[in-house]
């Protein structure tokens, strides 16, 4: 069979862009862990030698990491000599205050130990939980989530949900399943104090960081436990499960509990990857392999924990997926909500 010389070419050049990603992502690293960015941000122009004076770092080691982010179109510069963190480029690599912040997810690079224990989870099929995943795992999942969510859950998705705000201002009890280290638990408790607050999570190393997050609070508690152990007191009034439900092994357990939980006349928020049941739509998402991929190495892997784990991954609960699974747990009122995020849908679910 005959080789096509320019699809040969295009598969290389694909191939190797993924090998400069990785080796542009270890810059980014670089750059967050050395304040660089930081550095870089409403300076203007600057030479490696302004970097150097400005940071006590190496001139020739900036001056080729300065290099590596202009040829990456992380900065601006004309002659490789004079480089420009442009304030667009400074809201997603500098300012962790902005929902755009991204630089924060390669603060952390991943234990090539993980690689490992995903080679033998593709022999048996049995996964890695998130505390399998490496040291910081907890951190990483709060880095990729933290930007987005301080901008749009107190905002503009709380405020969606029917009387929820009311509610909350009154005192209300709710409940975070998947709590990780507690954002999201905080955002709320800053914003209506007169509420209490529980938060459940698997992972030892998330609930630990919450636990030292909530040291001084009286109205939050977190524990160590899944989501199918939350207590069946029937009085929750907000209940969130925040894109945690597609890394569980056994969703479906988790909202049965959920459902005996919540009150007849509560609120249960879920916000879940966007995606859509066919193939062909989620191909229109440029970060799609990117998902895939994260679904391997994290969400699918965490969702198949288990030996009877359903394994739905980062893409597995689609609208027409959760709201079939919503209402076998017994619930009756599915709605998606409009919120500016280009990365999640939310939804607020009712008895």
């Amino acid at each position: 069979v005959g080789i096509d010389r320019d699809l040969l070419g295009r598969y290389t050049l694909t191939t190797w862009g993924y090998k400069q990603g990785e080796m542009v992502g270890l810059m980014i690293h670089l750059g967050v862990r050395l304040g660089l960015y930081r550095a870089l941000d409403g300076a203007g122009p600057v030479t490696s030698v302004d970097l150097a004076v400005a940071t006590g770092l190496h001139e020739r080691w900036l001056r080729e990491w300065l290099r590596s982010q202009a040829a990456a179109e992380l900065l601006a510069s004309e002659d490789g000599e004079t480089f420009l963190l442009e304030p667009e480029a400074a809201m997603v690599l500098a300012r962790t205050d902005q929902p755009t912040y991204a630089a924060g997810v390669f603060a952390r690079q991943r234990d090539p130990a993980v690689a490992d224990a995903l080679v033998e989870a593709f022999r048996t099929g049995l996964g890695l939980t998130y505390d399998d995943q490496g040291e910081g795992s907890e951190e990483h999942v709060e880095a990729m989530l933290a930007p987005m969510a301080r901008a749009l859950l107190v905002p503009a998705v709380i405020p969606l949900l029917d009387g929820v705000v009311e509610r909350l201002t009154d005192g209300a009890r709710v409940v975070d399943v998947g709590c990780g280290a507690g954002l999201a638990l905080e955002l709320l408790a800053e914003a209506f104090p007169a509420s209490t607050y529980e938060g459940y999570d698997v992972s030892e190393r998330a609930i630990e960081a919450a636990k030292q997050r909530f040291a001084g609070s009286d109205n939050v508690t977190v524990y160590l436990a899944g989501g199918e152990e939350v207590p069946p007191t029937g009085d929750v009034d907000l209940m969130l499960t925040l894109d945690c439900l597609h890394d569980m092994p056994r969703p479906d357990l988790a909202m049965a509990a959920i459902r005996r939980a919540v009150a007849d006349d509560g609120t249960w928020l879920v916000k879940e990857i966007r995606s859509a049941p066919e193939w062909g739509r989620n191909l229109r998402n440029p970060m799609l392999a990117m998902m895939y991929s994260t679904s391997v190495a994290s969400c699918m892997a965490s969702a198949m924990s288990t030996p009877d784990g359903l394994g739905l991954g980062t893409l597995g609960l689609d609208p027409v997926t959760l709201e079939a699974m919503v209402t076998e747990a017994g619930f009756s009122q599915f709605t998606l909500h409009e919120v500016e995020d280009p990365t999640n849908l939310y939804y607020e679910v009712r008895p």
